[in-house]
């Protein structure tokens, strides 16, 4: 028996009279008995790593980007404040200025390369995921 949505999404489907149009690579409107014809070459066309790499339907999240020293820093830049005020919070009277700024300090040192390990960690499986082979590492010069 279907659920409540699935029952609603017939009933919708069944309400609108909705006309396939299938188009060919040239632009020519075709009739469905050509569309099953020209499918099944299509599809032997695609190669198997191509379907394999095609991303799938619904799935369409963002892209990241390679890691980034100059991200880290506004990243870091965002949340320095509100590592600040947690720790003057939580600090109460125990902690002067001075050591609650310390204590912040400590906490960036920290966060910063923790943050950039992260980042690569995302975007080395990303690329994993798309079956692209990891970018090497440029020695500086």
């Amino acid at each position: 028996m279907a659920n409540k949505k699935q029952q609603r999404r017939r009933a919708k489907e069944r309400r609108h009279e909705y006309e396939e149009v299938w188009v060919d690579s040239e632009g020519n409107e075709l009739a469905p008995d050509e569309v099953e014809q020209v499918a099944p070459a299509a599809a032997e066309k695609t190669s198997p790593a191509a379907k394999k790499s095609a991303p799938a339907r619904g799935r369409s999240g963002r892209i990241p980007p390679p890691p980034s020293w100059r991200r880290v820093g506004k990243r870091a830049a965002i949340f320095a404040p509100l590592m600040f005020v947690t720790v003057y919070v939580i600090g109460g009277t125990k902690l002067t200025l001075e050591g609650k700024l310390f204590q912040t300090a400590v906490l960036l040192l920290f966060f910063v390369p923790f943050s950039y390990a992260m980042d690569s960690i995302q975007y080395r499986s990303y690329l994993k995921r798309q079956g692209q082979p990891p970018k090497p590492k440029q020695k500086p010069e």
